[in-house]
């Protein structure tokens, strides 16, 4: 897909883009499943798929295998780019290696620190935030990318407060980003405050909002303090209703995202991206009840 059509189906006024993230897989086992829940999801109109990136590449090889696994199947690919551990040679590598394979796009991150380091340290021939990146892969392959960034409804970690926040979303676009993609959240009103902010700075491109079918408390609980976003009440207490029954719990998290998407597009969100964790059953309900 050419980065115009990429875009254009983007924008599209009418219908609303959807899309889902991938992770690569740490055995060929895990490969296999990933690709049964792509093949899967094919019939739901997925517009684009996107794969996760390692710190420091460390899953550089799987990104791009299975990212050609995935463009093969029929789904315009994003994949993940980060700085870590990264000088700028070894990323127009990756960035070449994904034009190979065909990716339609790339989403430019700084990334978070590997395991064990606190802070994040750039590569001393690298970048140190994502604005770099942005320029770097417009350098490299001028029109070759939509290139898609981060923005983060509930403010990024290390942001000292919104202001500065959308300071760093608005350099990251004025660099050449065509599009933002968002952190998870479970409250939509933070993702409208968001775009009011974003809009106020100057940012235009679509801002597409991260949501995600939780699978259970414990899940909802662990995914969001690792992402640092707010678990609302009312799903906590939904929830908790189910008792110690997984299942319901899952279902209760399908609807929670059927109901946030739903209110999404109603207030004029261009579409939605889901993590799907590699997992195909709610996903797939999800999909569903969205069309019904």
């Amino acid at each position: 897909m050419l980065r115009s059509q990429f875009l254009q189906a983007l924008r599209d006024p009418v219908r609303p883009t959807v899309s889902v993230e991938f992770f690569p897989p740490k055995t060929p086992e895990a490969g296999a499943k990933m690709l049964d829940v792509a093949r899967a999801l094919r019939p739901a109109g997925i517009d684009f798929a996107s794969l996760t990136y390692g710190a420091g590449g460390t899953s550089r090889d799987t990104t791009l295998a299975y990212g050609a696994e995935l463009v093969k199947l029929g789904f315009p690919l994003v994949g993940h780019l980060t700085c870590v551990g990264h000088s700028r040679a070894e990323l127009t590598d990756v960035i070449a290696g994904y034009d190979t394979a065909g990716f339609a796009g790339i989403l430019a991150l700084r990334g978070d620190p590997p395991k064990g380091q606190a802070a994040f340290t750039p590569h001393p021939e690298g970048f140190a935030q994502a604005e770099g990146l942005v320029r770097h892969i417009s350098t490299v392959r001028p029109g070759r990318f939509a290139v898609g960034v981060a923005g983060f409804p509930e403010r990024h970690p290390d942001a000292v407060d919104d202001l500065s926040d959308i300071r760093f979303l608005a350099g990251k676009v004025a660099a050449g980003a065509d599009f933002v993609t968002t952190q998870l959240f479970l409250d939509n009103d933070d993702y409208f405050r968001f775009v009011a902010r974003a809009r106020a700075a100057g940012v235009t491109v679509p801002i597409l909002p991260g949501v995600m079918p939780v699978l259970s408390l414990k899940q909802a609980r662990n995914f969001c303090g690792f992402c640092k976003a707010r678990l609302p009440e009312g799903l906590i207490q939904e929830l908790e209703a189910c008792g110690p029954d997984e299942e319901a719990q899952r279902r209760v998290g399908v609807s929670w995202a059927v109901r946030q998407v739903r209110g999404l597009v109603a207030r004029g969100a261009p579409g939605y991206h889901v993590y799907i964790l590699n997992r195909s059953e709610s996903a797939v309900e999800l999909f569903a009840q969205l069309k019904s």
